[in-house]
């Protein structure tokens, strides 16, 4: 079964699955859904759609085929065939075990790598929340300087009723909220 990659986002596009676009100079294009097929129509980036693999790449999100290893060389589509030979293919097994092995390495260390970025982001933010903590009788103390300063407005908005004919119609006073939590009235809307 040949399992071919999307021309769009790289997921596995499996027989029968998707979309195949063979274009004028017989190049061929598989896509694995229609929303895959509808993007390329549109000539959107995939670099600039978060849900494509090339993105996530670009964006340091997912690991990339490093080229030193030659990971892919065992993926390779190969037209000649290759006569078996015993040693041959236990070199293989063996190279393929241990390019698995550098792989799984390289993931492990990738995903450290991502982790640790995210658990010193809360550790600062832990940082921060214990110098408010402490600090919080300054803070106090700059809000009711702020308080003094401003000018208080009670009332945040009357709403009266009035009788025209025999509908009641509410009417709301539109006001405006200040910076040190008073309101400030404005005109009657109808």
């Amino acid at each position: 079964m040949r399992v071919e990659t999307c021309h769009f986002c790289s997921r596995p596009a499996f027989p029968s699955k998707g979309i195949t676009f063979v274009r004028n100079d017989a190049r061929q294009f598989r896509f694995c859904r229609s929303k895959c097929h509808k993007n390329f129509k549109m000539k959107r980036q995939p670099r600039k759609l978060k849900w494509t693999k090339t993105h996530r790449a670009a964006r340091g999100k997912e690991m990339i085929v490093d080229s030193s290893l030659v990971l892919s060389q065992f993926a390779k589509k190969r037209n000649v065939p290759v006569k078996y030979d015993r040693n041959l293919m236990a070199a293989t097994l063996t190279a393929m075990e241990r390019v698995e092995e550098i792989r799984t390495r390289r993931e492990r260390v990738f995903t450290k790598r991502r982790l640790a970025g995210k658990l010193a982001r809360e550790r600062q933010r832990e940082a921060d929340r214990k110098v408010v903590n402490e600090g919080e009788h300054l803070i106090r103390k700059e809000l009711r300087e702020r308080e003094e300063g401003l000018p208080m407005v009670a009332e945040q908005s009357k709403v009266s009723n009035r009788v025209h004919g025999e509908e009641r119609i509410r009417q709301k006073q539109k006001s405006k909220l200040l910076v040190d939590g008073g309101v400030e009235e404005q005109m009657d809307i109808d």
